[in-house]
């Protein structure tokens, strides 16, 4: 099997990144689709669109707002079809990013991120989710290559609350042991092909990072004054965690992220939270003989991140029914077979008991 690695052509991170976005957009044309949600754009929509004045390239918005669903992205395709644009430029957070990546897709031009939260690791990566008029997980797309430009201002992501930074420390948390999974039992990364070792030592370097300022950079978060813990963190978080997952490849602890939402109380919870749950039920079901599970527990209080189900927003004792259809439904996304062994409904039902 082919390796394949894929990252952005440039990422820019610091204070001040958002001034560079009209002299980056320039290169590409001069007529951008602005995809942004209605609140971001009352915030920064005046100054973004002062910033691509300046540089000769007028703006088209495309306010999003709620999930992003196969009949929303019709209508911004439809709206982003006539309007002749040589770019799109992404702001927000994960769910206007995705939103931005199926624009850019449909119209064959270059993305431009520029994330607001420091959630998740949308900014860097190719992948968009969809889901249905029901709020459930329905697809996950794929851009043909990564976005052209990450602009990550992290003057502007500081300012964001600090729940938004615990879900973006939840998602990334997990990269290092699922790329560890799927290069030991021959699973694909999100190119298809096999991760390259690359993807596992930036993984690797992640955790490292968390591990080391992810209790300083917390304390930063909100404040709107970015620390040097807090930069680490954010380019750990974003960049590190990107390439790791989109490259080095997923398992267990993403795979949960289709059934949790099946157990009352946790559909609500954000992703990168599911996650920080499912990544302690993927490394009990490793059997770890080191100490990584208890080290990563005490990380969890330091930083806030949940432990349990019933920190997720579960009842206290979810029904047997519940848990065990959020196994089948997790069993059945493509990154479960990244596992030392074959799971089956019981084994995982049976973990999420444990961790109610």
């Amino acid at each position: 099997m082919l390796k394949i690695f894929g990252a952005p052509s440039r990422y820019i991170q610091g204070p001040g990144a958002l001034d560079t976005l009209g002299q980056y957009a320039a290169l590409f044309g001069r007529r951008a689709a602005l995809v942004i949600d209605s609140y971001v754009h009352g915030v920064l929509g005046p100054r973004i669109e002062a910033l691509c004045a300046a540089q000769q390239v007028s703006l088209v918005p495309l306010i999003v707002e709620g999930d992003l669903t196969p009949a929303s992205i019709a209508q911004l395709r439809a709206q982003a079809a006539p309007a002749g644009i040589d770019m799109v430029i992404a702001v927000g957070g994960g769910k206007a990013l995705d939103a931005g990546k199926a624009v850019a897709k449909s119209s064959h031009c270059h993305l431009i991120t520029v994330p607001t939260v420091a959630s998740n690791d949308a900014p860097t990566s190719k992948n968009y989710v969809l889901y249905d008029a029901h709020h459930n997980l329905l697809a996950v797309e794929h851009m043909l290559f990564n976005p052209s430009i990450v602009l990550v201002d992290t003057a502007v992501i500081a300012t964001a609350p600090v729940q938004f930074f615990r879900a973006g420390l939840g998602d990334a948390v997990s990269k290092k042991f699922e790329a560890e999974q799927c290069g030991r039992n021959g699973g694909r990364n999100m190119y298809d092909a096999a991760p390259p070792l690359t993807a596992q030592f930036i993984a690797d370097g992640c955790l490292r990072i968390l591990l080391a300022d992810g209790a300083d950079a917390v304390a930063a978060a909100g404040s709107g004054q970015p620390t040097p813990a807090f930069e680490r963190v954010v380019e750990a978080m974003i960049l590190m965690s990107g390439l790791g997952f989109e490259s080095g490849g997923l398992s267990i602890a993403h795979a949960l992220t289709r059934g949790l939402p099946k157990i009352s109380g946790v559909a609500t919870a954000p992703h990168g939270l599911q996650v920080a749950v499912g990544l302690l039920v993927q490394l009990e079901l490793e059997n770890r003989s080191d100490d990584m599970l208890a080290e990563l527990t005490r990380w969890y209080a330091q930083v806030g991140l949940p432990v349990t189900l019933r920190e997720l927003g579960a009842a206290d004792a979810p029904a047997d029914a519940e848990l065990r259809l959020a196994a089948e439904l997790s069993l059945k996304a493509r990154h479960a077979a990244n596992f030392d062994r074959a799971l089956d409904t019981d084994t995982l039902a049976a973990a999420l008991r444990r961790r109610a």
